[in-house]
């Protein structure tokens, strides 16, 4: 196969980045975006070099010139959409989360091995070359006890909540909301990394209840999950109401390693801890000989461009997904559970 040719299913910003990563490769090449607006999917083809403009999803299922579609449209669109492309022989890459819960992400699995093609969630973590970094430190850390993994940034959406007005981002209708959101990319790095968890607790902060017209019901703004291992607990703390300013951590009985940005993995540190030392003279001085160096992260300006080369080369034949599907899976299975505890319910959760 030559060039892996794409069309895009939605125009919003996530879109303009996985174009970004595609005009940056060899190996795959745009043909142009879907949107219900067909000025807006002209114009939006013309600017990334796209030659066809698409405003239905069966035009871009059906388009011959297309090998694979990219689908960036709102949460609860995804298993639809992904469907209606398996079934017309298209390879699908579904951006994060990959469906509104667990089994609709099967049943798209499922469709895709019935029809010969591959079937991806475009989650950037789990194909960033920063977590085999990571992956790679842990033994010398010994055996991990404890990990605090965590994402929270402000969201100027949530001022359309405040200001009693509907947005898409914070809205049960649309399978959105802190977890789905953004807690997402927690809850998947802690599976790449340790597996699935025994068991899950979760609170959440709720923005709003089951008698809010503008967020479709109870939806969430931030929130934390535990996840219980055998040997260890797993903290996720996400956020769309605040600021989460606190590196990630993984801590094991022979050292420590922290780093910034659990979607796009920033500066890190090793630390193998040194000698213990009791009744310390000094606060804070709890070990003496710690050697402490940067991990070797890769400097990267669209970490998409990874998941993107993954997905080209299973399309190729040359790799296989399914650990990408067991992450997205066990993933989705945590935050059904999670959604669950915290009282929130999407209509794709009755069928």
């Amino acid at each position: 196969m030559e060039r892996v040719r794409f069309a895009v299913i939605g125009t919003s910003s996530i879109s303009e980045s996985f174009l970004d990563a595609v005009s940056s490769s060899d190996e795959a090449v745009y043909v142009g975006s879907m949107s219900r607006d067909a000025e807006r999917a002209a114009r939006v083809s013309a600017r990334f070099g796209g030659t066809r403009a698409f405003t239905t999803v069966a035009e871009v299922a059906t388009c011959d010139e297309v090998d694979a579609v990219y689908i960036a449209s709102p949460n609860a669109l995804h298993a639809e959409q992904a469907l209606a492309c398996i079934r017309a022989g298209k390879h699908v890459l579904v951006e994060k989360p990959i469906c509104a819960n667990a089994a609709q992400a099967r049943m798209l699995f499922e469709a895709g091995r019935a029809a010969g093609v591959v079937v991806m969630e475009a989650m950037r973590s789990v194909h960033d070359p920063a977590y085999e970094v990571l992956r790679a430190a842990l033994p010398r850390i010994g055996r991990v006890r404890r990990a605090s993994l965590r994402f929270g940034k402000y969201s100027s959406r949530y001022d359309e909540v405040l200001a009693g007005r509907q947005t898409n981002i914070f809205d049960a209708r649309m399978a959105t909301g802190a977890l789905m959101d953004i807690g997402v990319y927690c809850v998947e790095a802690c599976v790449a990394l340790f597996g699935e968890p025994e068991a899950i607790a979760c609170e959440a902060v709720r923005i709003a209840g089951e008698g809010c017209a503008t967020t479709g019901g109870v939806i969430d703004g931030a929130g934390t999950i535990l996840a219980r291992y055998p040997d260890m607990v797993a903290e996720l703390a996400y956020s769309k109401i605040t600021t989460d300013l606190l590196p990630c951590q993984i801590e094991g009985e022979l050292g420590t390693i922290t780093y910034g940005g659990v979607s796009v993995p920033l500066e890190g540190t090793l630390t193998v801890r040194g000698q213990a030392c009791g009744g310390a003279s000094r606060p804070g001085q709890f070990t003496v000989g710690d050697v402490c160096e940067p991990l070797p992260f890769a400097p990267c300006d669209n970490n998409m461009c990874y998941e993107l080369q993954d997905f080209v080369t299973c399309v190729r034949g040359e790799h296989e997904a399914d650990e990408f599907e067991r992450i997205t899976c066990a993933s989705l299975s945590i935050m059904d559970e999670a959604r669950r505890q915290a009282g929130i319910a999407f209509p794709a959760d009755a069928c």
